[in-house]
């Protein structure tokens, strides 16, 4: 009998302390009009950040316990945790097995996906694969998370992006999809463009790096809209094909929240109503490797995703990686 991985629940977290768009631009008065038009190009309105004493797996751990409170699991329940981020607690070892250990779930394996914000649709993908050709997983535990700000300068303007966050979904096996298809696409000729480049074995921390501030995360060129705008219609019409379904089929969309204009782009180069995709960056900043996630149950929550519904998740990230991911609601 074939086993479909399938969406049992879904989990968010949003940390408490605020950073609304009017703080800043005190913070950043000598640059005038930078935070109107980062507000007009991206829509993004505020952002939330965790305390500066927590950890990226901190922030997880929220959203890991309400997906599972949600199915009505335990944490002794879950087999696998697959934790997608690039703000980890550590270079090593691996946030999840942290998680692991906050969590309580002491019969699950662990394991990290490090493609920055294609990590969650990687994850869904790769959890799906696993219980497909593994008949003892019986609960897999996806989490996309994001504490950003903290690896930031705080005079990087750059912050007005970063929302922490983290989003969780757990996959089970069922006898009908579930998961239909995936895709993925990444040029590495961009590395160089955005990301942490000291600190690893391409340059270990030192006080010199330290003090030019290559140990924090840095913007250092941008990157063609053309990336996202051609990128992601490109890989939402891979994933179909590879599912054998019509882009037309599709019922909802749901794409990395950076930019609410790139959104509509792609749902119109698509044929796509407005009304198949959720935005959430307007509210939450961008939450990076938890931002699909956080949108999912978000929408899931308002109602906007029904049982049955083909869904699409489309993540994007520096490098550049890009993922996507199709699932059949339960």
């Amino acid at each position: 009998m074939s086993r479909f991985a399938t969406i049992v629940s879904t989990g968010r977290y949003i940390p408490e302390i605020e950073v609304s768009n009017d703080e800043l631009r005190k913070r950043f008065a000598h640059l005038p009009e930078f935070v109107d038009k980062m507000e007009e190009s991206s829509a993004i309105r505020t952002r939330w950040w965790a305390p500066e004493t927590w950890a990226t797996s901190d922030v997880a751990l929220p959203a890991a316990r309400q997906a599972l409170e949600r199915a009505g699991r335990k944490p002794e329940d879950v087999d696998l945790i697959i934790l997608g981020t690039d703000s980890p607690d550590y270079i090593t070892p691996a946030t999840s097995v942290v998680l692991q250990h906050k969590l309580g779930a002491v019969n699950a394996g662990t394991f990290d996906v490090g493609c920055a914000c294609a990590s969650f649709p990687t994850g869904l993908a790769i959890a799906a694969g696993m219980i497909a050709a593994n008949p003892s997983l019986k609960s897999v535990l996806v989490v996309g998370v994001y504490l950003m700000h903290k690896l930031a300068a705080a005079n990087d303007p750059m912050v007005f992006f970063y929302g922490d966050g983290a989003g969780a979904a757990l996959l089970e096996p069922a006898t009908e999809p579930g998961f239909v298809a995936s895709a993925s696409q990444a040029d590495g000729a961009y590395h160089a463009h955005w990301g942490i480049y000291a600190g690893a074995t391409f340059e270990p921390a030192t006080v010199e790096a330290v003090q030019a501030g290559r140990t924090t995360v840095r913007f250092i060129e941008r990157y063609p809209p053309e990336i996202n705008h051609e990128g992601w219609p490109l890989l939402v019409r891979k994933v179909a094909a590879n599912g054998s379904f019509k882009v037309s089929d599709i019922d909802f969309a749901i794409f990395t929240q950076v930019r609410k204009p790139s959104i509509e782009l792609v749902m119109e180069d698509l044929g796509l109503p407005m009304t198949r995709t959720h935005t959430v960056m307007e509210k939450w900043g961008y939450t990076g490797s938890a931002c699909v996630p956080i949108a999912l149950d978000d929408a899931l929550e308002q109602g906007k995703i029904r049982p049955g519904d083909l869904v699409v998740f489309i993540g994007s990230g520096v490098g550049y990686n890009q993922a996507g991911a199709a699932f059949r609601m339960s």
